[in-house]
């Protein structure tokens, strides 16, 4: 038997599973934090992280430990129909609970006695433990040769559009503009379960991002955002 203990949390505006990217860089305007803990939170421990772009994280899925896990899956990028074993695929629900993620380094920072790395792009719900990070070797972990499967390109981006109601609850916000870059970066990966895309769909979905409840519906290829409110 192992146990594992957390080097750190991340801090992310996605505060639930609902509209997380399905993988890192896809809302490049999502920027985070991850706070070191314990032994890890020292300086030390990352003396020389600053010469890497980008930082590997090994995470765990603790939202979903509890839920047990089942040998295939249905991935969202095969339309949530047709089933894969679950170690061909980035399935959330694991016999370990261990994801990864390839994420971009932007600073080292230090706040009283509390240690930080200001990170990238990254597709972690907020406060997912993080129990490894590794620096990202191009010459190694850049494979141009790879062949990727069912996931071989980029998934397709639907358009956004921000009623009026929308944009004014915007307005007096201190950074308006990159929250509604990434409120518009998320919805266009269309959040929504895939069995759901393109067909008819009346409801009103809701997404929890930064302090906003983000409520949008959509309609083909437009997903148009009708609210957002301060929770």
């Amino acid at each position: 038997m192992y146990s594992i203990s957390p080097v750190g949390e991340i801090l992310t505006p996605y505060k639930e599973k609902f509209a997380v990217p399905r993988q890192p860089r896809l809302v490049p305007s999502a920027n985070a934090r991850l706070k070191l803990l314990g032994e890890s939170n020292c300086l030390e421990s990352v003396r020389g992280i600053e010469q890497f772009s980008h930082i590997w994280l090994l995470f765990l899925f603790d939202r979903n430990l509890e839920s047990g896990w089942k040998p295939t899956v249905r991935p969202p990028r095969l339309g949530g129909n047709e089933r894969v074993g679950v170690f061909a695929s980035r399935s959330t629900f694991r016999p370990n609970g261990i994801g990864m993620s390839a994420v971009e380094l932007k600073n080292v920072t230090k706040e009283g006695d509390q240690v930080y790395l200001e990170l990238g792009s990254v597709d972690l719900v907020d406060k997912t433990p993080i129990i490894d990070i590794k620096p990202y070797i191009p010459y190694s972990d850049a494979i141009e040769s790879a062949s990727g499967g069912y996931a071989q390109d980029e998934p397709h981006q639907s358009e956004v559009l921000f009623s009026d109601n929308a944009l004014a609850a915007l307005q007096d916000l201190k950074d308006a503009d990159t929250t509604q870059k990434v409120i518009q970066q998320v919805l266009a990966q269309d959040p929504r379960p895939a069995y759901k895309k393109n067909k008819p769909d009346n409801k009103e979905y809701a997404v929890n991002l930064f302090d906003f409840n983000v409520k949008f519906i959509v309609s083909g290829n437009l997903v148009t955002v009708t609210a957002i409110e301060r929770f």
